[in-house]
């Protein structure tokens, strides 16, 4: 039944009953509706169309039948032309639904043309293609005997589908955190589902700067395995575990790589290397802080496995006044390279000049920060760290080197007896939005402390960064988009005599280099990059350390990433070694083929 036009027929009958009948009480005949009249034609009118039922009743007002039936008296001339009107009116009404649903009709078809459509492509990419396990699933379940459907709550939203928590627990922050894949798309981020199609309620908002916290269904077994691996228990604390495994082959001609390379992360050997096996862990400690760890496991030239605590530091979430504090073990906010993790680099190695005048393990240490965000339009931020600076990872400081011995001098123990023997770190930046599809940083930073080749040897390191980056307007998961990053350093290391005076002279090396680097996303997944370093050592009158060789270095590679979570990147070296009084000139062309693969979520990197 067409269900407008019933509608309108009962309309139809309820304005035309008061404009026939009298208004006093209606006689026998009006009562027993006889054929004919209004009301008859008004109670008989669910039976045939509404349109023929207001016709009838039309004609009988006209003739005079239904006024004489109900009223015993002829019908008023105003009467019937009222009653025209009102017909015409109606039709008219009736004809606007008509063509109105045809409208809505028209659209739904559409939406469902575009739907079949969609669901094509999703097939033909195999996005829609269920997983072994699932058809596993299913075969079991066919097999099993039918279950009893629980009840559904009172509700018409027919997308919520009630789960059970994989665990019992009253934390409502709970949830794991994954972007579908295949994708690329950095910008992803994703929220889990059970294999058994179930949604989790959602998370609330914690106090976190871990922008991967997020997340959205997958039932794959490939999304399952990409999905955070996430500990949860009671109160508003959560954990997410990430496996990085990085690995690369090398060809030089260079017989000792590790001589040519400058940091510990880089290929070391002809071959196969696997310098960065990385385990993180992140999470919401409580309402106030926030934890990181970082612990990196290698394989040495000989296969033997040394582990090391790169980072591990808890950071304030909500100090007043714009500021944050963080305190553990941390990278030093020295320039721009020296904070980030080798997964995240944009070529195979570590710049010269950082490798170089910061160490093979960067700038890192047991210490505080102090960072304060000014209120600002644009983004500027001020840090202040302040580290022990001893040890391996404080390179350029309080370093006994290998042996006893830096840049051939003997050193001391200077144990830590002041403030005067800390480490401090103090980086100024800013970053400005140049248009809503470019963005430029800007910083300056530097590092003040002792070293230990003598008893008041100091260390002064000064650095600038520039970054800029452009991203399509029209962008599809982040490409294209081009990148162009600059770091410059400069080293003032006072040498002293060593232990005991043993060296014969003071000497004093101001040391400075920089690199450049231009990356082009120029296809979804695919980057084009070009590096070119240069390092300049001040030559020693007394030692012909190797390290203190200038050079310079070309690298160009591409990259391909099938998805976020894996990567392979081809690059060329070419070093060229300068000489210096006691070491003669060198050059020397390697190619690197890295491969890496992530598993679980792993934090969002500062930009």
């Amino acid at each position: 039944m067409n269900i407008p036009v019933f509608l309108s027929a009962i309309l139809c009958a309820a304005l035309l009953t008061p404009g026939v009948a009298p208004a006093r009480q209606p006689s026998d005949a009006a009562t027993n509706s006889a054929p004919g009249s209004a009301t008859y034609a008004a109670s008989n009118s669910r039976s045939g169309s509404a349109s023929d039922a207001a016709s009838d009743v039309a004609a009988d007002a006209a003739s005079g039948s239904a006024s004489d039936a109900t009223s015993g008296g002829p019908a008023r001339p105003g009467d019937v032309e009222s009653l025209k009107q009102q017909m015409l009116q109606i039709q008219d009404g009736l004809r606007q639904l008509r063509t109105e649903h045809q409208r809505e009709v028209s659209a739904l078809k559409a939406q469902v043309a575009r739907l079949h459509e969609t669901v094509a492509d999703l097939q033909k990419t195999g996005a829609c293609r269920p997983s072994p396990a699932a058809g596993a699933h299913a075969a079991t379940a066919a097999t099993q005997p039918p279950v009893a459907a629980q009840a559904p709550f009172p509700t018409t939203d027919d997308s919520v589908v009630a789960a059970p928590a994989p665990f019992p627990t009253t934390d409502d922050s709970v949830a794991a955190a994954q972007a579908p894949f295949p994708t690329t798309d950095d910008s992803v981020v994703a929220a889990p589902a059970s294999s058994r199609a179930t949604a989790a309620p959602p998370a609330t908002s914690l106090p976190t700067t871990d922008s991967s916290a997020s997340a959205a269904p997958a039932t794959s077994i490939g999304s399952r395995l990409a999905q955070p691996i996430t500990l949860a228990g009671g109160g508003k604390s959560f954990l997410n575990i990430s496996f990085d495994g990085q690995f690369s082959a090398a060809a030089s001609t260079e017989k000792h790589l590790d001589a040519l390379e400058v940091g510990d992360h880089d290929p070391q050997q002809r071959g196969f290397n696997a310098r960065n096996i990385e385990l993180a862990l992140d999470g919401a400690v409580d309402p106030y802080f926030e934890g990181f760890a970082n612990i990196v496991f290698k394989l040495d030239n000989d296969a033997e496995t040394s582990v090391e605590l790169e980072e591990a530091f808890m950071q304030t979430t909500t100090l007043p006044w714009n500021l944050q504090a963080k305190g553990g073990q941390f990278f030093a906010p020295l320039g721009r390279v020296n904070a980030q993790h080798p997964h995240t680099w944009d070529f195979v190695d570590t710049p010269l000049v950082s490798g170089r005048l910061l160490g093979p393990d960067g700038l890192r240490g047991l210490g505080l920060q102090v960072s304060w965000l000014a209120p600002l339009p644009w983004y500027s931020q001020l840090s202040l760290a302040i580290q022990n600076g001893n040890g391996a990872a404080a390179f350029s400081f309080r370093n006994r080197g290998d042996g006893g011995t830096f840049y051939g001098r003997p050193t001391m123990d200077r144990s830590l007896e002041g403030v005067q023997d800390l480490v401090f770190v103090p980086r100024f930046e800013n970053s400005f939005d140049l248009t809503p599809t470019q963005t430029l940083l800007v910083g300056t930073s530097g590092a003040f402390g002792p070293n230990d080749t003598g008893a008041g040897a100091r260390t002064e390191i000064y650095a600038a960064d520039v970054f800029y980056k452009w991203k399509s307007a029209h962008s599809e998961g982040g490409w294209p988009f081009v990148k162009w990053q600059t770091e410059a350093l400069l080293r003032r290391f006072e040498a002293g005599r060593g232990e005991g005076d043993a060296f014969p002279a003071d000497e004093a090396f101001d040391d400075w280099g920089a690199y450049s680097q231009v990356v082009w996303g120029f296809s979804k997944g695919w980057t084009a990059g070009l590096r070119g370093d240069y390092l300049h050592m001040e030559k020693s009158s007394f030692t012909d350390d190797p390290e203190r060789q200038s050079r310079w270095r070309t690298s160009p590679n591409v990259t391909w990433f099938p998805t976020e979570f894996s990567k392979f990147r081809l690059q060329y070296n070419h070093d060229f070694v300068e000489s210096d009084r006691f070491t003669g000139s060198s050059d020397a062309d390697s190619v690197f083929l890295q491969f890496e693969f992530t598993l679980g979520a792993h934090g969002a990197h500062k930009f």
